[in-house]
């Protein structure tokens, strides 16, 4: 079976490919013979593409074509818009509501869904899969100690001792407007004694060796199992729901109906521990994305019985 495997890096901004017909560094009018797939930047991203390349190749004798590094959900919606790409493996229902489709976010998790996927298909003819089985969204995490010393399972228990709390986390959450610091103390009621922004990647390291108290940090990074730290429950639904899906151009499921089934094996077939040992094994253990995913589909028989 032939195989292609492309990586590109785009360093084009959103406005200039909005005008272009093609994006750089992606062929144009690509070859409708072979099925192009899209992962991101990010390490899950990229299992997420190496998933369905893997599905696609177990099932059929099509020629795949995997695209890595699109750096942000527009260039890879430009992708999908201009037939450059087939199948976009790790979508995110509230990244899509407020940056692709110009909405205000919504919190249920249900209706994000369901009016992403009306919106996707009415306005791109394109196709919204269930999910994956799990939610990449924001949450507050503490160490094990300090969840049992202050009986903490959810953010509102934060409430009582957020004036003793030093709190990680990315710059940019502390000025984003809507689900940031600002909106957070609008919604909970309080604020923290002490705010160190730092690099997302950073905070995991930092709570665990006692820099911080507390940080927020993304629901399915590998680092929160390796660490042991414990998630609290968002319990005002503060932060909007992140559920990972794939979204499929309508033109190649005209042209390969077989391949609905195919990519249906893998809804609900991972859940938030699940990813979080996946991302583990390529950022701690330096295990190519592909390699994880391949490994993966194979101790799971290719989900055939789904």
């Amino acid at each position: 079976m032939k195989k292609i495997k492309s990586i590109f890096f785009l360093l084009s901004c959103f406005i200039f490919l909005s005008a272009c017909s093609s994006l750089p560094g992606l062929p144009s009018n690509k070859d409708d013979h072979v099925i192009s797939i899209s992962g991101g930047i990010t390490t899950e991203t990229q299992i997420l593409a190496g998933l369905v390349d893997g599905m696609i190749e177990h099932y059929t004798d099509y020629e795949t074509s995997v695209i890595n590094n699109l750096g942000t959900a527009q260039i890879d919606q430009q992708a999908l818009n201009n037939g450059d790409v087939d199948i976009s493996a790790g979508r995110y229902t509230g990244t899509d509501i407020t940056t692709i489709l110009k909405m205000d976010a919504i919190k249920d998790p249900k209706k994000a869904f369901d009016v992403s996927k009306e919106e996707l298909k009415s306005r791109y003819n394109q196709v919204r899969f269930p999910s994956y089985g799990f939610d990449n969204t924001f949450a507050f995490m503490v160490r094990e100690d300090t969840a049992e010393k202050y009986d903490l399972e959810k953010v509102s228990d934060l409430e009582e001792i957020s004036d003793q709390l030093t709190v990680g986390t990315d710059r940019p959450w502390l000025t984003r407007v809507g689900d940031g610091y600002q909106g957070f103390i609008q919604e909970y009621g309080f604020d923290f004694a002490t705010m160190l922004p730092m690099q997302i990647g950073l905070v995991y390291d930092a709570v665990a060796s006692g820099s911080v108290d507390l940080v927020l940090g993304y629901s399915t990074d590998g680092r929160v199992a390796s660490n042991n730290l414990v998630m609290l429950e968002d319990d005002h639904q503060f932060f909007p729901p992140y559920d990972a899906t794939m979204i499929v151009r309508q033109e190649l499921l005209d042209q390969y109906p077989e391949c609905k089934e195919i990519l249906d094996k893998l809804v609900d077939t991972i859940d938030t521990k699940t990813m979080q040992e996946l991302n583990y094994q390529a950022d701690n253990d330096l295990v190519e994305p592909s390699i994880v995913a391949r490994q993966f589909l194979q101790e799971n028989n290719y989900f055939e019985d789904n």
